[in-house]
């Protein structure tokens, strides 16, 4: 049975492979502009990306460096800092109060004064003020 089986496959599979190359020859011979064209935009994406890569410096991070005289002159406290990068994370007031064992209440009071010094309306404004002055990272 296999002595049979084994002959017929291997005529299948070379007549598959003969197909496969007969329409590999069509379809280069009828797609040829198509073809060169997505090559050479290939080879053009390759070569910016390996430019790009070569050609861009790269900047290490540098550790955040907290704004101290930002701080004393806005006059925050140690617990208000504490508010701004807990507000960053974006924690809710109940989250706060969990965290740092306190009414939620409380944490509204430093929030309210955290808008009063940074001289903003919201959270968002708080945050994007404190990070433009360094005071969180």
């Amino acid at each position: 049975m296999a002595r049979t089986i084994i002959p017929y496959a291997l005529v299948l599979a070379a007549a598959a492979a003969l197909l496969d190359w007969l329409e590999y020859r069509y379809l280069t011979h009828a797609y040829s502009t198509e073809i060169y064209v997505l090559l050479i935009a290939l080879g053009s994406v390759a070569l910016g990306l390996w430019a790009g890569r070569k050609l861009t410096p790269v900047h290490a991070a540098s550790p955040f460096a907290r704004n101290d005289a930002a701080i004393r002159s806005l006059g925050l406290t140690a617990r208000e800092c504490e508010i701004l990068e807990l507000l960053a994370s974006g924690r809710s007031n109940k989250e706060m109060a969990r965290t740092l064992g306190i009414s939620p209440n409380t944490i509204k009071t430093h929030v309210t004064r955290v808008y009063e010094k940074l001289e903003v309306q919201n959270r968002v404004l708080a945050i994007a003020k404190a990070r433009s002055l360094a005071l969180i990272p």
